[in-house]
């Protein structure tokens, strides 16, 4: 059992969403970032997606009831368990009582703890990940909450085999993506600003998107678009003109144009930067960005 003394601004459990469901108005939610948690899984020896905690700008603090090894990746935040420093990106064994710390992260949004067996809440629609959106899943963590912890766990990776991230300490991001279902919504000289300009992610970041604040990017058309399906990456573009990018717990429709929809590599990047980030855009085939897509088969 893990208990739960201060989340900080926002944890939840999260593990690899509940694809599948868009048709069904159902958001996929899961992990921010997907690669910090599949390598948080790994060094425990769990499988990638299994659920785990993903919390916010450390303030993060909870006891272990029970011995546990774990692991913390994504946004590097200064840990302790009790007064040692915690490393990230290594197992660490801790004994029953131990309580762990993590302050504020260098650089970066979200961090991972994982617990060999994981975090055993129960599943709803196949997925122990909390959906601030639909209010499927656990609720958001909160003081005093207890969380049961899963048997097993296989053999822990060395830490050697972990060396990909997606936080980092740059201030300025280059990520790829392809044209959208909707590009023809806007001129060819708004296109070509859109793939040049230089972006600054706004203080308007959650788990559902963040918004990008740059030039702006008019509609040529004048008519309603439909409602219609978007994926994790979709770039919308509302009347405002600034574009906002659709993360994790994006709703399954939206009803603005997708100018352009980001590689699946670079999701975990986007979720990563913080606000004050400058992000340019780098357009690539189409068949980069919807690999994911035609992987997932429906949203």
């Amino acid at each position: 059992m893990i208990e739960v003394l201060s989340p900080g601004p926002q944890a939840t459990i999260q593990d690899g969403g509940r694809s599948g469901h868009g048709h069904l108005g159902v958001p996929r939610a899961g992990a921010m970032d997907p690669l910090a948690l599949s390598q948080a899984n790994r060094l425990v020896g769990n499988p990638a997606e299994t659920a785990a905690i993903e919390f916010l700008l450390g303030g993060f603090t909870i006891r272990f009831t029970e011995a546990a090894s774990f692991s913390l990746t994504g946004a590097p935040v200064a840990a302790y368990l009790g007064p040692t420093p915690v490393s990230r990106n290594r197992w660490t064994y801790a004994r029953p009582g131990d309580a762990l710390t993590a302050g504020p992260p260098a650089y970066g949004l979200w961090t991972y703890l994982a617990v060999a067996g994981g975090i055993d809440v129960p599943p709803v629609l196949s997925s122990r990940s909390t959906d601030s959106l639909s209010g499927l899943g656990p609720p958001p963590l909160a003081p005093r909450d207890v969380l049961p912890v899963g048997s097993g766990g296989g053999t822990p990776a060395v830490p050697s085999d972990v060396f990909v991230e997606n936080a980092s300490a740059g201030r300025r991001l280059e990520l790829s993506f392809h044209w959208g279902p909707r590009a023809d919504w806007f001129t060819e000289e708004t296109c070509r600003t859109f793939r040049t300009a230089t972006w600054r992610v706004s203080s308007e970041v959650d788990r559902v998107a963040a918004r990008l604040t740059g030039p702006r990017l008019p509609h040529q058309c004048l008519e309603q678009l439909p409602t219609e399906g978007v994926h994790p990456g979709s770039i919308q573009v509302p009347p405002s003109g600034q574009p906002l990018v659709f993360l994790a717990n994006h709703p399954p429709t939206g009803g603005y144009p997708v100018i352009g929809v980001l590689c699946e590599r670079d999701l975990g990047r986007m979720a990563q930067a913080a606000p004050g980030t400058m992000v340019s855009m780098r357009a690539t085939r189409a068949g980069d960005g919807t690999r994911r897509m035609n992987k997932e088969g429906s949203w």
